[in-house]
């Protein structure tokens, strides 16, 4: 009986080992894809900014 204690204590402190580490690499991809957003908008931006084209507002629309 004690071993199917400590046997159930195993599984579930494994499990939740698991879970845990695919949660933070849910998170970890998420912060870094959130990032690569983040430095594309800004370039987009700084590109958009001094680009010598006609369209001036073409980012922020009209005033």
């Amino acid at each position: 009986m004690v071993l199917k204690i400590i046997g159930a204590i195993v599984v579930i402190w494994v499990g939740l080992a698991i879970l845990g580490w695919l949660i933070g690499a849910f998170f970890s991809t998420l912060s870094t894809l959130a990032t690569i957003a983040v430095v594309a908008a800004i370039v987009y931006f700084l590109y958009k900014a001094f680009s010598n084209d006609d369209k001036q507002n073409d980012v922020i629309g009209r005033y």
